[in-house]
């Protein structure tokens, strides 16, 4: 079995990095790498491909976790492993580099945790944030042997957060949380979805200048999550979905501190995103015009 894993493995790494237009090396041994079984549990399994009906597998050959779709760990709140494509390709944009410090929200059973660890590598460190006691536990066990990995069984939204070079949120949000622009060394990336629960946003990338209020801000793609708690809104999720409707690919800054102009593309309290460039580049990556749920 450990054979046929290894094999499944090796087809699922190279395809999921097809799905992500990536050529990154480090991307494809990281899902080569990485055994899915620890995370999903026993099977049978139900999995989905975005927006469409779980489908139960018949058995629990590994074969149907190695695949591009998303793998319920509770279907009944939509509690996904999210789509390794859209995730190697987030991962790709935001370019983890070796001895890096990443904090991540959202680590519901570990697997982009460790995803995660494979790329920062022994001389790096993950702190992993889930507040869910029950999939907090299981990450746990899963990420045991770890050494790298560090596990917060709370809210990722808090004021002690550790400095680090990368954030990487696995829950919708309708706003960046102030904590996590605070946590941001200068040069880091802060990587989230912003689509507040049920809304079909896009996941957003900013960059911390040397200094400066103006953020290089750029979308990697669509996206949606399941929400995370406290950064939900009503109104914003409405004006969220009519700004998506009117394209996204035009942004290109975040901006706060002063009032919006007619170069912005959505305004929330305090902060709003530009269509007029940063001071400095963002990441030439571009953007995935495909709605990828997670």
């Amino acid at each position: 079995m450990k054979d046929r894993s290894a094999k499944y493995r090796a087809f699922y790494a190279q395809l999921i990095c097809a799905a992500a237009r990536t050529t990154d090396p480090r991307i494809e041994q990281a899902f080569r790498t990485v055994e899915r079984e620890p995370f999903v549990g026993p099977g049978p399994w139900s999995i989905s491909v975005g927006g469409h009906p779980y489908v139960a597998t018949p058995d629990d050959d590994p074969a149907f976790i190695y695949q591009n779709t998303l793998l319920a760990l509770d279907s009944t709140r939509g509690l996904n492993i999210g789509m390794p494509g859209a995730h190697a390709y987030w991962l790709s944009g935001c370019a983890v580099r070796e001895g890096e410090t990443v904090l991540q929200i959202g680590a519901g059973s570990g697997y982009y945790t460790a995803i995660l660890a494979h790329l920062v590598g022994a001389g790096g460190r993950v702190h992993a944030y889930e507040i869910d006691q029950r999939l907090a536990a299981l990450a746990r066990d899963n990420l045991k042997d770890i050494a790298q990995v560090e596990l917060h069984e709370r809210s990722g939204i808090a004021s002690d957060l550790p400095s680090v070079d990368v954030i990487y949120v696995c829950a919708g949000a309708a706003r960046p949380a102030p904590e996590w622009l605070g946590a941001l060394r200068p040069g880091g990336r802060l990587v989230f979805p912003l689509a507040p629960e049920g809304v079909h946003g896009g996941m957003l990338m900013l960059t911390r200048p040397q200094e400066g209020p103006v953020w290089p801000a750029k979308f990697l793609g669509r996206a949606q999550f399941i929400g995370c708690a406290g950064l939900q809104d009503a109104d914003a999720a409405r004006r969220l979905t009519e700004a998506f409707a009117k394209g996204w690919d035009s942004v290109q800054s975040l901006r706060t501190g002063d009032a919006p102009d007619e170069t912005c593309w959505f305004a929330g309290e305090g902060w709003w995103l530009s269509t007029a460039p940063a001071p400095s580049p963002t990441n030439p990556v571009r953007p995935h015009a495909d709605i990828m749920q997670a």
